[in-house]
């Protein structure tokens, strides 16, 4: 089956014309160029192409002198906050996926990284808490803004929700909120507008939510700001709107080893012996949509913990729904899983 990004393909040593035509068909803004075995050997551009015929070259001169052989690619594992980053960094506006041999699998874009359409939902990422457990190091940065690889764990939250579509982001701040505030301001420069719920006491995991101007006309979305995770926003939305859920939950698998042989018995008498069992439980990935409806019951100003507002849906027999969080995630609220986000452990 050809793919999308098939059409920008082309062979090593074929003439500018065929370059100009690739880029016509595929309005990728880009040619990828490949040797004999497939391996890409370079890129080019429109003004690569522009500058083979100022120095002279005619449509039919052949491209191998006016290709960019050293080019930026990745691997098929980089997240779309890696990609961004390169993209951001290098003023590009195509990155390569090439496979282990330097063959090309895919082609990220700006325009496929930041979402394809703006979405109307609004997104609130709680950011106020003090994040007493991974003291001293919170004493002087707000945890959310600890870094990971280089950059703030609620800047990678940030640029993931933009990837795909989410444009209006509140952040619920408390605990140093001119930090955060100082290094997001208004959002411009990382593509949406950030406003802040400014919590004057603790309001817990969702008391916040009360703060907002207006309540939201669809759906939103409710996540911890100590997050690393590269969860599908889009599933997750359209699995909330077409089980016409109230609510809708991310869950996380966590598993437990014990780490010696368990004995099963009966009344007095060994019946079995498992050594290390481990067991899997699905746990809050603190990921919500919440329907307008569920948001206008948060009550005003209070310490109110969002498994609470769960807790009500579920008595009022409300449906809740569960969105299984399959993608890598970390809860980066203690020393050893920050440890582990930052490949120490």
């Amino acid at each position: 089956m050809r793919k999308p990004f098939d059409v920008c393909r082309i062979r090593l040593g074929s003439p500018l014309r065929q370059a100009l035509q690739s880029l016509d068909d595929s309005a990728l803004g880009i040619v990828i160029v490949e040797d004999a075995s497939a391996r890409v050997v370079g890129t080019l551009t429109d003004g690569d192409i522009r500058r083979a015929f100022l120095k002279g070259s005619s449509l039919t001169s052949p491209l191998d002198d006016h290709i960019k052989r050293t080019f930026v690619s990745v691997g098929p594992t980089a997240s779309r906050v890696e990609v961004l980053d390169l993209m951001q960094s290098r003023w590009l506006s195509q990155v390569p996926i090439l496979d282990e041999h330097g063959r090309l699998i895919g082609l990220h874009t700006l325009h496929e990284i930041l979402g394809a359409s703006p979405r109307d939902n609004w997104a609130v990422v709680m950011a106020g808490g003090r994040g007493e457990r991974l003291r001293p190091l919170t004493d002087t940065i707000p945890k959310p803004m600890i870094q990971v690889a280089g950059r703030p764990i609620l800047e990678r939250i940030i640029l993931h929700l933009v990837g795909f579509g989410v444009r209006r982001i509140f952040l619920a701040v408390n605990y140093k909120a001119d930090l955060i505030e100082s290094h997001f301001e208004n959002g411009a420069r990382f593509g949406c507008t950030i406003e802040y719920l400014r919590e004057e006491k603790p309001l817990g995991t969702g008391g916040a939510l009360s703060l907002l101007p207006a309540v939201p006309t669809d759906p939103i979305l409710v996540l911890n700001g100590d997050l690393l995770t590269q969860f599908d926003v889009g599933s997750l939305l359209a699995f909330h709107t077409s089980g016409r859920y109230c609510a809708t939950v991310g869950v996380h698998e966590y598993t437990h080893t014990v780490p010696f042989g368990v004995v099963d018995l009966e009344d007095d008498q060994i019946v079995q012996i498992r050594e290390k069992p481990s067991e899997v439980w699905l746990t809050n990935a603190g990921i919500y949509v919440l329907d307008p409806a569920i948001v206008a019951r948060v009550p005003r100003s209070s310490d109110y913990p969002l498994p609470a507002l769960i807790e009500e849906c579920l008595e009022r027999k409300d449906p809740v729904g569960a969105f299984r969080i399959e993608a890598d995630w970390i809860d980066v609220g203690r020393q050893t899983e920050l440890t582990r986000a930052r490949g120490l452990a």
